[in-house]
């Protein structure tokens, strides 16, 4: 079985999109029929989040107090291990994955698996930010960045890095970190793209909404390297 977790903070405008992309990539002929569960965790939610998810066919957690994205994902994962998950794939609730996304991580015989993100529509920034962000995100061949909104890693490898941690943010780089440490193997496909909202009103504090502010205040600074004080939420300076 494969848990695909998503952490959702009043999100009733997007929930729908990302899990009918999801349940798209689900049902993939190179699965083989392979049960996917789809686990959205309402992180104190005050809209219809919760409910629009259940209509679309996930399952819907709460996230415990005090909440957080570390600890939206950190739920999900413990709850698709206990019913049996043998690979856990994460995104966001404002993103959409391809219909071969589930189907390409796990072919890849990684046991962790980061690719890549593109924004869905860049206005309310300035006509640089597209090429700025590109140049950040698929500039060199081997991109080692890690989004949580795409990323996936198996049961046993997740269990033996410790988990997601209860992290305001960074939760996604700080797993990686440890699997790295552990020794797994790492795949960073940079053509295995999801796509995600360029929205400004960040959800988690220190998240891709903040790195995408700061992006658009240093554009004076073409991105051949990341951007001085940028947050580190999709980047793994560690890893070779």
């Amino acid at each position: 079985m494969i848990g695909v977790i998503v952490p959702a903070r009043d999100e009733a405008q997007s929930i729908a999109r990302c899990v009918a992309s999801i349940m798209t990539a689900a049902s993939h002929l190179d699965l083989d029929g392979e049960q996917v569960v789809v686990i959205v965790v309402a992180d104190h939610c005050q809209d219809q989040t919760a409910d629009i998810a259940r209509r679309c066919g996930a399952q819907v957690l709460q996230a415990p107090s005090p909440g957080g994205v570390g600890v939206a994902r950190a739920t999900g994962a413990q709850h698709a291990l206990q019913a049996g998950a043998r690979w856990l794939a994460t995104t966001d609730a404002d993103t959409c994955v391809p219909p071969d996304w589930l189907a390409r991580q796990l072919a890849t015989g990684a046991e962790v698996v980061c690719g890549t993100v593109e924004v869905e529509d860049w206005s309310g920034y300035p006509p640089e930010m597209a090429q700025a962000f590109m140049q950040h995100e698929q500039g060199v061949r081997a991109h080692r960045h890690v989004h949580g909104a795409n990323m996936g890693i198996c049961a046993r490898r997740y269990v033996l890095s410790g988990g997601f941690g209860t992290l305001a943010c960074g939760e996604d780089v700080a797993l990686v970190e440890a699997a790295v440490r552990s020794g797994a193997r790492v795949a960073w496909p940079v053509d295995l793209v999801v796509t995600t909202s360029s929205r400004k009103q960040a959800r988690a504090p220190g998240g891709f909404s903040s790195f995408l502010i700061a992006l658009e205040s240093r554009l004076s600074d073409v991105l051949v390297a990341p951007v001085a004080g940028e947050p580190d939420h999709d980047r793994v300076a560690s890893v070779p």
